[in-house]
Protein backbone atom coordinates (compact mmCIF):
# COMPACT_ATOMS: atom_id res chain seq x y z
CA UNK A 1 0.00 0.00 0.00
CA UNK A 2 0.99 3.05 -1.13
CA UNK A 3 -0.97 5.83 0.03
CA UNK A 4 -3.97 5.77 2.65
CA UNK A 5 -7.27 7.65 1.69
CA UNK A 6 -8.62 9.63 4.77
CA UNK A 7 -11.87 11.56 3.54
CA UNK A 8 -10.65 13.70 0.73
CA UNK A 9 -7.15 13.43 1.12
CA UNK A 10 -4.74 10.51 0.16
CA UNK A 11 -1.94 10.58 2.20
CA UNK A 12 1.48 8.63 1.72
CA UNK A 13 1.70 5.78 3.60
CA UNK A 14 5.06 6.43 5.02
CA UNK A 15 4.12 10.03 6.43
CA UNK A 16 0.97 8.52 8.00
CA UNK A 17 3.80 6.18 9.77
CA UNK A 18 6.19 8.88 10.09
CA UNK A 19 3.26 10.97 12.17
CA UNK A 20 2.10 8.02 14.11
CA UNK A 21 5.56 7.04 15.20
CA UNK A 22 6.06 10.69 16.39
CA UNK A 23 2.88 10.97 18.15
CA UNK A 24 3.83 7.44 20.01
CA UNK A 25 7.79 8.96 20.85
CA UNK A 26 6.30 12.30 22.44
CA UNK A 27 3.37 10.23 24.05
CA UNK A 28 5.80 8.18 25.63
CA UNK A 29 8.01 11.29 26.53
CA UNK A 30 5.23 13.64 28.15
CA UNK A 31 4.11 9.83 29.88
CA UNK A 32 7.76 9.40 31.77
CA UNK A 33 7.55 12.91 32.99
CA UNK A 34 4.29 13.29 34.10
CA UNK A 35 3.93 9.51 35.99
CA UNK A 36 7.91 8.80 36.39
CA UNK A 37 9.17 12.02 37.27
CA UNK A 38 12.06 11.94 34.57
CA UNK A 39 13.47 14.19 32.22
CA UNK A 40 10.91 15.81 29.08
CA UNK A 41 12.56 13.91 26.38
CA UNK A 42 10.40 15.92 24.12
CA UNK A 43 12.26 18.27 23.09
CA UNK A 44 15.14 16.30 22.45
CA UNK A 45 13.08 13.95 20.26
CA UNK A 46 12.02 17.24 18.27
CA UNK A 47 15.79 18.38 17.49
CA UNK A 48 16.65 14.27 16.71
CA UNK A 49 14.07 14.65 13.79
CA UNK A 50 15.31 18.44 12.31
CA UNK A 51 18.68 17.10 12.19
CA UNK A 52 17.71 13.71 10.86
CA UNK A 53 15.49 15.67 8.14
CA UNK A 54 18.51 17.96 7.16
CA UNK A 55 21.01 15.28 7.40
CA UNK A 56 18.85 13.05 4.77
CA UNK A 57 17.90 15.91 2.42
CA UNK A 58 21.86 17.10 2.21
CA UNK A 59 22.87 13.62 1.99
CA UNK A 60 20.68 13.00 -1.08
CA UNK A 61 21.88 16.34 -2.57
CA UNK A 62 25.24 15.98 -2.47
CA UNK A 63 24.58 12.30 -3.63
CA UNK A 64 22.90 13.78 -6.50
CA UNK A 65 24.53 17.45 -7.00
CA UNK A 66 25.13 17.04 -10.83
CA UNK A 67 21.16 16.94 -11.06
CA UNK A 68 20.54 19.81 -8.42
CA UNK A 69 23.17 21.85 -9.80
CA UNK A 70 20.97 21.77 -12.95
CA UNK A 71 18.05 23.70 -11.24
CA UNK A 72 19.65 24.98 -7.59
CA UNK A 73 16.05 26.04 -6.56
CA UNK A 74 14.90 22.21 -6.05
CA UNK A 75 17.27 21.44 -3.64
CA UNK A 76 14.49 23.30 -1.34
CA UNK A 77 11.72 21.56 -3.00
CA UNK A 78 11.90 18.63 -0.60
CA UNK A 79 7.99 17.43 -2.37
CA UNK A 80 9.88 15.14 -4.75
CA UNK A 81 11.19 13.02 -1.99
CA UNK A 82 14.87 12.97 -2.34
CA UNK A 83 15.89 12.30 1.21
CA UNK A 84 18.59 8.98 2.34
CA UNK A 85 17.07 7.57 5.10
CA UNK A 86 20.53 5.88 6.65
CA UNK A 87 22.48 9.34 6.47
CA UNK A 88 18.81 10.37 8.41
CA UNK A 89 19.39 8.11 11.01
CA UNK A 90 22.93 8.73 11.72
CA UNK A 91 22.32 12.83 11.28
CA UNK A 92 19.39 12.15 14.14
CA UNK A 93 21.53 9.82 16.43
CA UNK A 94 24.45 11.90 16.38
CA UNK A 95 22.51 15.07 17.69
CA UNK A 96 21.54 12.54 20.50
CA UNK A 97 24.94 11.34 21.64
CA UNK A 98 25.92 15.04 21.34
CA UNK A 99 23.46 16.93 23.40
CA UNK A 100 23.68 13.60 26.00
CA UNK A 101 27.56 13.92 26.08
CA UNK A 102 27.70 16.09 29.25
CA UNK A 103 27.13 14.28 32.86
CA UNK A 104 24.47 17.14 33.34
CA UNK A 105 22.27 15.10 30.88
CA UNK A 106 22.69 11.66 32.17
CA UNK A 107 19.51 11.61 33.58
CA UNK A 108 17.89 12.44 30.04
CA UNK A 109 19.59 9.30 28.23
CA UNK A 110 17.06 6.84 29.63
CA UNK A 111 14.15 8.60 29.11
CA UNK A 112 15.49 9.78 25.37
CA UNK A 113 16.08 6.15 24.87
CA UNK A 114 12.40 4.62 25.67
CA UNK A 115 10.78 7.56 23.68
CA UNK A 116 12.76 6.78 20.41
CA UNK A 117 12.53 3.17 21.27
CA UNK A 118 8.56 3.23 21.89
CA UNK A 119 8.22 5.40 18.03
CA UNK A 120 10.95 2.98 16.08
CA UNK A 121 8.76 0.12 17.30
CA UNK A 122 5.40 1.51 16.49
CA UNK A 123 6.73 2.26 12.92
CA UNK A 124 7.87 -1.26 13.02
CA UNK A 125 4.78 -2.88 14.15
CA UNK A 126 2.72 -0.53 11.54
CA UNK A 127 4.85 -1.52 8.58
CA UNK A 128 4.50 -5.27 9.25
CA UNK A 129 0.81 -4.91 9.77
CA UNK A 130 0.07 -3.24 6.22
CA UNK A 131 2.59 -5.48 4.57
CA UNK A 132 0.37 -8.30 5.92
CA UNK A 133 -2.84 -6.90 5.24
CA UNK A 134 -2.28 -5.62 1.87
CA UNK A 135 -0.25 -7.92 -0.64
CA UNK A 136 1.34 -5.54 -2.87
CA UNK A 137 1.78 -7.20 -6.56
CA UNK A 138 5.19 -7.73 -7.31
CA UNK A 139 4.90 -8.26 -10.95
CA UNK A 140 3.91 -6.56 -13.82
CA UNK A 141 0.09 -6.30 -13.59
CA UNK A 142 -1.98 -8.01 -16.06
CA UNK A 143 -4.65 -4.81 -16.97
CA UNK A 144 -6.17 -3.95 -19.97
CA UNK A 145 -5.15 -0.91 -21.11
CA UNK A 146 -6.04 1.05 -24.33
CA UNK A 147 -3.73 3.01 -26.48
CA UNK A 148 -5.34 6.73 -27.63
CA UNK A 149 -6.19 5.03 -30.35
CA UNK A 150 -8.56 2.71 -28.58
CA UNK A 151 -6.12 -0.14 -29.24
CA UNK A 152 -5.53 -2.35 -26.47
CA UNK A 153 -2.18 -3.07 -25.11
CA UNK A 154 -0.98 -4.64 -21.86
CA UNK A 155 2.10 -3.31 -19.87
CA UNK A 156 4.00 -6.64 -20.15
CA UNK A 157 3.64 -6.13 -24.25
CA UNK A 158 4.95 -2.53 -24.00
CA UNK A 159 7.71 -3.54 -21.64
CA UNK A 160 9.10 -6.02 -24.31
CA UNK A 161 12.10 -7.50 -21.69
CA UNK A 162 13.03 -4.08 -20.66
CA UNK A 163 12.42 -2.02 -17.43
CA UNK A 164 9.46 -0.14 -17.41
CA UNK A 165 8.68 3.40 -15.69
CA UNK A 166 4.93 3.25 -15.21
CA UNK A 167 3.84 6.70 -14.67
CA UNK A 168 0.25 7.57 -13.22
CA UNK A 169 -1.26 10.33 -14.16
CA UNK A 170 -4.20 12.81 -14.94
CA UNK A 171 -4.90 16.16 -17.03
CA UNK A 172 -6.16 18.08 -13.79
CA UNK A 173 -2.97 17.00 -11.45
CA UNK A 174 -0.88 20.11 -11.03
CA UNK A 175 2.35 17.63 -10.10
CA UNK A 176 1.46 15.30 -12.71
CA UNK A 177 1.54 18.30 -15.40
CA UNK A 178 4.69 19.79 -13.20
CA UNK A 179 7.04 16.22 -13.32
CA UNK A 180 5.84 15.13 -16.82
CA UNK A 181 8.91 17.32 -18.70
CA UNK A 182 11.26 15.64 -16.47
CA UNK A 183 9.90 12.03 -17.17
CA UNK A 184 9.91 12.87 -20.58
CA UNK A 185 13.43 14.14 -20.79
CA UNK A 186 14.56 10.89 -19.32
CA UNK A 187 12.21 9.35 -22.09
CA UNK A 188 14.59 10.51 -24.96
CA UNK A 189 17.61 9.98 -22.90
CA UNK A 190 17.43 6.64 -21.73
CA UNK A 191 16.37 4.04 -24.75
CA UNK A 192 17.23 0.92 -22.78
CA UNK A 193 14.04 1.92 -20.46
CA UNK A 194 10.70 2.02 -21.52
CA UNK A 195 8.37 4.53 -20.23
CA UNK A 196 4.66 4.06 -19.75
CA UNK A 197 2.19 7.29 -19.55
CA UNK A 198 -1.12 5.35 -17.19
CA UNK A 199 -3.68 8.26 -17.78
CA UNK A 200 -6.47 7.82 -14.27
CA UNK A 201 -10.12 7.54 -14.89
CA UNK A 202 -9.65 10.21 -18.34
CA UNK A 203 -10.89 9.77 -21.97
CA UNK A 204 -8.61 10.08 -25.40
CA UNK A 205 -10.12 13.59 -25.62
CA UNK A 206 -8.76 15.09 -22.10
CA UNK A 207 -5.57 13.48 -22.52
CA UNK A 208 -4.73 14.54 -26.03
CA UNK A 209 -6.50 17.84 -24.62
CA UNK A 210 -3.51 18.41 -22.54
CA UNK A 211 -0.58 16.62 -24.38
CA UNK A 212 -1.22 18.64 -27.61
CA UNK A 213 -0.33 22.28 -26.38
CA UNK A 214 2.17 20.57 -24.05
CA UNK A 215 4.90 20.06 -27.13
CA UNK A 216 5.84 17.16 -24.76
CA UNK A 217 6.70 14.27 -27.29
CA UNK A 218 5.38 11.14 -25.38
CA UNK A 219 5.89 7.77 -26.51
CA UNK A 220 3.66 4.71 -24.72
CA UNK A 221 0.72 7.23 -23.84
CA UNK A 222 -2.31 4.58 -22.28
CA UNK A 223 -6.29 4.88 -20.67
CA UNK A 224 -6.58 2.88 -17.87
CA UNK A 225 -9.99 4.18 -17.24
CA UNK A 226 -10.77 2.11 -14.22
CA UNK A 227 -7.61 3.30 -12.56
CA UNK A 228 -6.69 -0.67 -12.05
CA UNK A 229 -2.86 0.57 -11.53
CA UNK A 230 -3.77 2.59 -8.93
CA UNK A 231 -5.59 -0.05 -6.95
CA UNK A 232 -2.96 -2.72 -8.35
CA UNK A 233 -0.21 -0.43 -6.55
CA UNK A 234 -2.43 0.37 -3.43
CA UNK A 235 -2.13 3.98 -4.21
CA UNK A 236 -5.55 6.42 -4.48
CA UNK A 237 -2.91 9.34 -5.12
CA UNK A 238 -1.38 11.04 -8.01
CA UNK A 239 1.10 11.08 -9.40
CA UNK A 240 2.58 7.41 -8.71
CA UNK A 241 5.01 6.43 -10.68
CA UNK A 242 5.82 2.14 -10.66
CA UNK A 243 9.21 1.10 -11.14
CA UNK A 244 10.03 -2.57 -13.08
CA UNK A 245 13.62 -4.64 -13.55
CA UNK A 246 13.96 -6.43 -16.98
CA UNK A 247 12.18 -9.23 -15.34
CA UNK A 248 8.87 -7.53 -14.65
CA UNK A 249 9.57 -7.08 -10.56
CA UNK A 250 8.81 -4.20 -8.82
CA UNK A 251 11.78 -2.66 -7.87
CA UNK A 252 10.89 0.78 -6.77
CA UNK A 253 7.93 3.45 -6.12
CA UNK A 254 7.81 6.66 -6.00
CA UNK A 255 4.67 8.97 -4.65
CA UNK A 256 4.45 12.51 -5.63
CA UNK A 257 6.15 14.47 -8.11
CA UNK A 258 9.13 13.54 -9.03
CA UNK A 259 12.58 16.15 -10.16
CA UNK A 260 15.34 15.03 -12.24
CA UNK A 261 17.20 14.01 -8.62
CA UNK A 262 14.78 11.45 -7.46
CA UNK A 263 14.30 10.25 -10.87
CA UNK A 264 17.61 9.26 -11.54
CA UNK A 265 18.03 7.72 -7.94
CA UNK A 266 14.85 5.77 -9.06
CA UNK A 267 16.31 4.79 -12.24
CA UNK A 268 19.97 2.95 -11.33
CA UNK A 269 17.60 0.94 -9.23
CA UNK A 270 16.50 -1.08 -12.75
CA UNK A 271 18.96 -0.16 -15.06
CA UNK A 272 22.10 1.64 -14.03
CA UNK A 273 23.62 3.80 -16.51
CA UNK A 274 26.76 2.50 -18.33
CA UNK A 275 29.99 3.93 -17.25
Amino acid sequence: MLSLQIGPLALPVGLVLLFVSLFVAYGVAWWLRRYRQLPDAGPLVSDMLIAGLLAARLAFVLRWHEQYLAAPWSIINIRDGGFLAPAGIAGALAIAAWRCRRPAMAAMRRPLAISVAAGALSWGVLSAGLGLAYDRPTALPAVALRTLDGESVSLAALAAGKPVVVNLWASWCPPCRREMPVLAAAQQARADIVFVYANQREDAAAANAFLAPSGLALRNVVLDSEAALGKAAGSSALPTTLFYDARGRLADTHLGELSDASLASKLQKIAPPAP
